[in-house]
């Protein structure tokens, strides 16, 4: 038996991170077999690499780096295994994808830039380094698809009369994400919603409800339901007119 003070506590989260990685390597290697020397590299970004991991709410990031890319047959083809090999943790597999020009596939700036600096490579046959996005090349991509497709789930959830048990990991990442919309456009990184927050706190942009999105963080952590931050959804709608207001005025960065 091993005295108190010998005894090492692991977070929950970093097993399950553990866990997730040991999965993604297991995974790849049925992917290698499927796709042969077509696949060029296979690795973990999202925040089981740069960080915060979260067993509950946490998506699963796989980025492949291919020759020439891969066809929709293939792709579903990919994602069948990994339920097969696990439904817990297949269902949570989200593939990044791209050739090795980084020229199609799925594979947006801010990942692109969470590829080059905390990708944990689960096999490479060739390093592909693509050029890194500039903060012009982050700011663009921010201001359209992503604030768009965030502001209308926003407004929807402000309009809502109750959370359903299937929303709940949305509704929480409609509430994170205006955090990380600030962290990515004022440094042009990607990083955790412990990175955001510690950075809004810091640099304050005007308007922006900093302690919901701090709660919302806090619930994530914990894994526990956002139902009790329901009661503030229509504070989203001012979150979308902060955001849109940074990105509007985006020489005049909060200090």
């Amino acid at each position: 038996m091993l005295p108190p003070c010998a005894i090492t506590h692991v977070e929950p989260n970093e097993l399950a991170r553990t866990a997730a990685i040991d999965f993604a390597r297991r995974l790849v290697r049925h992917w290698q077999e499927a796709l042969g020397t077509e696949l060029l590299g296979a690795y973990i970004i999202g925040s089981a690499a740069h960080g915060g991991f979260n067993l509950r709410y946490s998506d699963l990031d796989i980025a492949l780096v291919t020759a020439a890319g891969l066809s929709p047959q293939a792709l579903d083809r990919l994602r069948s295994e990994a339920v097969a090999l696990s439904v817990d943790w297949g269902s949570k597999v989200s593939v990044f994808w791209t050739n090795r020009h980084f020229s199609l596939g799925r594979f947006p700036p801010l990942d692109r830039i969470d590829y080059l600096d905390h990708a944990v490579v689960l096999m490479e046959r060739e390093r592909i380094r693509p050029p890194r996005p500039t903060l012009e090349d982050v700011r663009q991509y921010l201001r359209g698809a992503p604030f768009a497709n965030w502001a209308d789930g926003a407004r929807n959830f402000a309009a809502a009369g109750r959370l359903e048990p299937k929303d709940r990991k949305a509704y929480l990442r409609t509430l994170l994400y205006p955090g990380r919309f600030c962290y990515s456009w004022m440094t042009g990184l990607m990083g955790s919603n412990d990175d955001a927050v510690a950075l809004v706190n810091e640099r304050p942009p005007a308007r922006l409800d900093i302690d919901l999105i701090a709660r919302a963080l806090k619930c994530r952590q914990i894994a526990a339901d956002p139902d009790v931050l329901f009661s503030a959804r229509r504070t989203l709608l001012s979150q979308v007119d902060a955001c849109a207001s940074l990105f509007a005025d985006g020489n005049n960065l909060p200090r």
